[in-house]
C-alpha cells in the first residue's frame, strides 16, 4: 500500500510531414465528394426506373462494394511488407504496388474503410428509401414505418455482418488480398499504357 504511483511518460510517435497530412486531408475530402456524388447519381439513375428486384440487386451490390473495400483496408494494415520485396526483385506484377500499399497503409485504410465504406453506407440508405417508396407505390405495404424499420435493419445487418466476416478473412489472408489488389491495380495501369 505504501507504493507511490510514478508518472509514466509515453512518447508520441513522430508523424510524417504535417503539410503532406493537410494535403492528404484536403485531397480525401475532394475525392469523397466526387465519389459520393458519382455513386449517388448512378445508383439513383439505376433505381428510378427499374423494378423492385433489380433495385434490391443494386442495393446488395452497393453493400458488397463497401464490404470488399473494408476487407482491403483491413488487409493492408495487417499485411507484412517483407514477402513482397523478393517478388518485386523478380519483377512479379503487383509486388511493387503491394509494397506501396503497405507503406501507405494509413491512407489506403482511410480511403477504403472510411471514404468508400461510409459512402456505401449513405448510398445504401438512400437506395433503401427508394426501395421503400417503390414497395409502397406497388401496394405491397401501406405501413411506411414498419417497412422502413425492416429495410433499414436489413441493410444494417447485411453491412455489419458482412464486414465482421470480412475482417476475419482480411486478417488471416492479408498478404494474399493485398497482392491480388496490387495485381489488379498494376494490370489496369499496364493496360492503359
Amino acid at each position: 500500500m505504501g507504493k507511490t504511483n510514478k508518472k509514466i511518460k509515453l512518447h508520441k510517435k513522430k508523424t510524417s510531414d504535417k503539410n503532406a497530412n493537410i494535403k492528404w486531408i484536403v485531397l480525401i475530402i475532394i475525392w469523397t465528394f466526387i465519389i459520393s456524388a458519382s455513386i449517388s447519381f448512378v445508383s439513383n439513375s439505376l433505381l428510378s426506373g427499374v423494378g423492385i428486384f433489380f433495385a434490391f440487386f443494386v442495393l446488395v451490390s452497393i453493400i458488397l462494394i463497401g464490404i470488399i473495400f473494408d476487407i482491403i483496408g483491413v488487409a493492408v494494415t495487417a499485411a507484412e511488407e517483407a514477402p513482397f520485396h523478393s517478388l518485386a526483385s523478380r519483377k512479379v506484377i503487383g509486388a511493387k504496388t503491394a509494397v506501396k500499399l503497405i507503406r501507405n497503409a494509413d491512407k489506403v485504410s482511410n480511403f477504403c474503410n472510411d471514404v468508400i465504406g461510409d459512402i456505401c453506407g449513405v448510398v445504401s440508405g438512400a437506395a433503401g428509401a427508394i426501395i421503400i417508396s417503390k414497395l409502397i407505390s406497388k401496394g405491397i405495404s401501406n405501413n411506411q414505418t414498419v417497412l422502413s424499420l425492416i429495410v433499414s435493419a436489413t441493410i444494417a445487418s447485411l453491412t455489419v455482418g458482412g464486414k465482421a466476416i470480412g475482417k476475419n478473412f482480411a486478417m488471416t489472408q492479408s498478404n494474399n488480398i493485398v497482392f491480388k489488389t496490387a495485381w489488379i491495380i498494376e494490370t489496369i495501369r499496364l493496360n492503359r499504357k
